[in-house]
């Protein structure tokens, strides 16, 4: 029999992920490499690379304890070669094979790069997502829209979550009114976290010594690096945080990052859960009355509806969709998403938290540091790549829509009908941030004014001609245009001199 390689990546440590379902036991080789250029494309978090490099050896483990023969290569093995491109062929020479079966990677670098090995590779879709690339691709053909309710309610129908027969439970597909309640005064849920094995501490000494310039805090470290640990924290979040989750995941406290928020993302993102049992756990917890509909309904829609519809987009759009910058922003990133100092409160806070934990939750993503982004002008590629790097389930499939289509609008409007950008009178209903902050979020205009009550009107007088029409901004236009000339006069003042402050490099 001819040996054929399987390749299994850091991100698809899954069982049943398409290439080993494909393979033979009996006669192929597993090839997994911990490699410089994956951890180094961009500068990930040192949480991220040591969550992904300790869960891709206990996986590796689980193969060989299952029959497999894995061929490991760990960062630090002399031999090692820095692509996974150089990994595969490597071992090639070494034993005999003329074949490879890969996954598809999460990842247009990555795709390209496999396809161009002078070595025979069959590439299978990724099948752990509910919707293949074709059907996405039938769902959206011909849609002037493609607008993520829709396709959620037919992920919905082809998965039965949530179903009543043809209907959707409770009569309604979509309970999100039901979901933006402010901050509660207190939060009774805190993650699970899990004390690092021998395993970790080998990892985490081994990051260290690589990756310590990468910004970010490797310690303390907590992620689960196994499916059994990661099904202890799906157990907990069910039971401890799913009946709160929906009532408060858009709102932010300064001592309560997490709030009632799962922290499952990275473990689904690189296979330790699978996708929709997740969600059907959950569901389980709706009918058997122990969560509310707004919150199950919530958490499934994040997983086969965003989630997926993403994924569909990012395929859909192809390998240019993070060069696309529609609005021309082109400002450098301010260092304070580095952790330089910033008086603005919001972003200070999800930056540390972003820095501590590899971790913020949704809205601190989008209507903090990416709102910011946005109202400030700056270049959405190097915002998007900035949330690659700091956020442990950061993947380009699920992080590249969600910054240049949802964030930042640099694809046009392909996921967003209008952008998302507010005032600092969304963040002080959402959070406790305005009362810890140097600014005042009732000051419309001079030096104490909110910068996000400056820049937001600043961005749509900018943008004017493009947005002036669009029936979902209307309103702000109506309410800028019944101000006196004056006060409109002051407010682009102020924001232009606190845009040059900004470029000086001033603390702003």
């Amino acid at each position: 029999m001819v040996t054929r390689l399987v390749l299994v990546l850091g991100d698809q440590l899954s069982p049943d992920v398409a290439a080993l379902k494909a393979a033979d036991k009996a006669t192929d080789v597993v090839v997994m490499a911990e490699v410089g250029d994956e951890a180094t494309y961009v500068k990930h978090h040192p949480k991220k690379i040591a969550l992904i490099l300790s869960a891709m050896r206990k996986f590796a483990a689980r193969l060989e304890d299952d029959g497999w023969d894995v061929r490991y290569t760990r960062l630090d093995d002399p031999e090692a070669s820095e692509s996974i491109g150089g990994e595969l062929l490597r071992r090639a020479e070494e034993t005999g094979a003329d074949s490879a079966i890969i996954t598809e990677p999460g990842e247009w670098r990555l795709i390209s790069a496999l396809r161009h090995l002078p070595l025979k590779t069959e590439m299978l879709e990724d099948d752990r997502f509910v919707a293949s690339h074709a059907e996405f691709e039938k769902w959206a053909e011909g849609r002037k829209a493609l607008r993520m309710e829709y396709f959620y309610r037919e992920m919905r129908r082809k998965t039965g979550l949530l179903m009543d027969g043809d209907d959707p439970a409770e009569g309604k597909w979509n309970f999100d009114h039901d979901n933006r309640k402010p901050a509660p005064d207190d939060v009774t849920h805190d993650p699970i976290w899990f004390e690092p094995d021998d395993t970790v501490e080998e990892v985490l000494a081994l990051v260290e010594s690589r990756f310590g310039n990468h910004f970010g805090d490797l310690r303390p470290f907590g992620f689960a690096t196994d499916a059994a640990q990661a099904e202890q924290a799906l157990d907990h979040f069910m039971d401890k945080a799913l009946p709160k989750f929906g009532d408060y995941q858009d709102a932010m406290l300064s001592d309560h990052r997490f709030l009632y928020h799962s922290i499952l993302s990275p473990y689904i993102n690189i296979g330790l859960l699978d996708p929709v049992e997740v969600c059907r756990r959950a569901e389980a917890e709706y009918r058997a009355g122990r969560a509310p509909i707004n919150a199950v309904e919530g958490f499934i829609r994040q997983i086969i509806g965003w989630r997926d519809y993403v994924r569909g987009i990012y395929f859909l759009e192809g390998p240019d969709y993070t060069s696309r910058n529609v609005l021309g922003h082109d400002r450098d990133l301010p260092g304070f998403y580095w952790g330089k100092p910033t008086k603005m409160n919001c972003v200070s806070n999800a930056v540390e938290q972003t820095g501590t934990d590899a971790y913020a939750h949704h809205i601190q993503r989008l209507m903090v540091t990416g709102n910011f982004g946005l109202l400030a002008g700056v270049d959405p590629h190097a915002l998007h790549e900035w949330y690659l790097e700091v956020y442990a389930d950061a993947f380009e499939w699920v992080e590249a829509p969600n910054v240049i289509g949802m964030s930042q609008f640099a694809d046009g409007g392909v996921i967003a009908s209008k952008p998302y950008v507010s005032s600092g009178a969304y963040i002080n209903r959402m959070s406790d941030y305005c009362k810890g902050c140097s600014y005042s979020v009732s000051t419309k205009t001079g030096d104490k004014a909110c910068p996000f009550n400056l820049l937001y009107w600043h961005f749509l007088m900018r943008h004017r001609e493009r947005f002036g029409n669009n029936p979902r901004m209307a309103q702000m236009y109506r309410t800028w245009d019944r101000m006196d000339e004056e006060r409109r006069e002051a407010v682009l003042r102020d924001a232009d001199r606190w845009l040059k402050k900004l470029d000086a490099g001033e603390v702003v």
